[in-house]
Formats: structure tokens, sequence, C-alpha cells
């Protein structure tokens, strides 16, 4: 899983017990703990699609409450999941190189692939994780005047949808954990800086702080 340059330098087998750990863990949630309603359920979790009714309340609803803040929340959250995104796949997944569990040869029939087909891609760190977090993240720091405590069940739901990732067979545990910490930390300090520049969003724009 480590790219080249640490697994020269770390001391022999240094990187054999994390990874056997994982594939045990892969293999207990993709094909042991596993149920009809999940199989059912998860691979349509996971698509951006799926979502597309959350996305157009956000819009809708900041569009009506945050006034001409709006545009710059939403091109904040554009640019998270742009930053998330890339550095994933055109910066972390080739340097790492460590190849999906449904194309691994050594668990070839351990792995149950609940989706049509396998990507060729890299497996480290998933960049569904890494947008989905990034994008609950940004939300659950801006958007703490608006909704509360309700605001945390997005962590929830990027959570389900990092798991669902390694329950129909495409990535490894440690392929969500890593995009989360990538995503969780962007979005963060994308939250952070938005909302020290531009002002906490609250119900009323002309408030905003």
């Amino acid at each position: 899983m480590a790219p080249a340059f640490l697994l020269a330098a770390a001391p022999p087998g240094f990187w054999s017990g994390p990874d056997r750990l994982d594939r045990w863990l892969f293999v207990k949630i993709n094909s042991v703990w596993t149920n009809s309603l999940f199989d059912s359920v998860l691979p349509w979790w996971r698509e951006a699609n799926t979502w597309i009714p959350l996305y157009l309340f956000l819009l809708l609803f900041g569009i009506l409450n945050f006034g001409k803040k709006v545009w710059l929340w939403l091109a904040f959250i554009v640019l998270t999941l742009v930053i998330t995104d890339q550095v994933s796949s055109h910066i972390i997944k080739p340097l790492v190189g460590r190849i999906r569990p449904c194309n691994e040869p050594s668990l070839a029939g351990q792995v149950r692939l609940l989706l049509g087909n396998c990507s060729g891609t890299y497996s480290f760190t998933s960049s569904h994780a890494a947008n989905h977090f990034g994008f609950a993240v940004f939300l659950v720091i801006t958007l703490q005047q608006v909704f509360g405590k309700w605001r945390r069940w997005l962590l929830v739901w990027a959570a389900s949808v990092s798991y669902a990732q390694v329950y129909v067979g495409i990535h490894y545990p440690l392929d969500v954990l890593g995009g989360a910490i990538l995503g969780i930390a962007t979005g963060y300090l994308s939250a952070l800086f938005f909302n020290r520049r531009f002002g906490i969003l609250n119900l009323n724009p002309a408030e905003s702080r």
C-alpha cells in the first residue's frame, strides 16, 4: 500500500501488519458482515446521482437565505471538492499505486463485486470518501448557526457513503480512512478561511458577521 520510498525507508515487515489487518477487515465487511438489504441499498447509496435532491435543496436553501454571499459559499464548496478530488486522484493515487481489491490477484474469489465493473484506477485514497467528507465538513462548519446540531448528520452520511465503497468491493478500509482524513482536513481549512474572510452564515445575511 505504501509508496516505494516509504517501503524502502521502513524496517522489513513494517507494512505487513497494517496491510494484513486492512485485508482482513475488507473481507469481513465485503463478504461476511453482509445482508440482502445492504446488497440492494449500498450500491445505490454511493452513487452521486442519488443525492441530487440533497444538492438541489442546499442550492435553493442558500439562494433563498444567504443573499449574494451564497455565490461565494457555492464557489468554496466547488473549490473544496476540486482540491479533494484532484489531490486524491492525481497526486496520492499515482504516488501510492495501490491496486483495488476487486483487481487484486491474491483476493481472487474472495471479493463480492456489487457493481457492474471494477475500475482500473488505483485504490488509495478513496476519492468518494475524500469528496464526501470534504463537502460534509465544509457544510458542518459554515452552517453551524443555520442547522445547529442537525448538521452533524452530514458526517454520518459521508461515513455511510465511505463504508459503502468497501461493502461493494472497490476499496479497502484504509482507502476510505485516508480519503476521509484528506476530506476532513480540506473541508476544515476551506470552511475556516470562508468564515474568517466572509463571515459566518445565518438566516439573515444582513446580520452575518
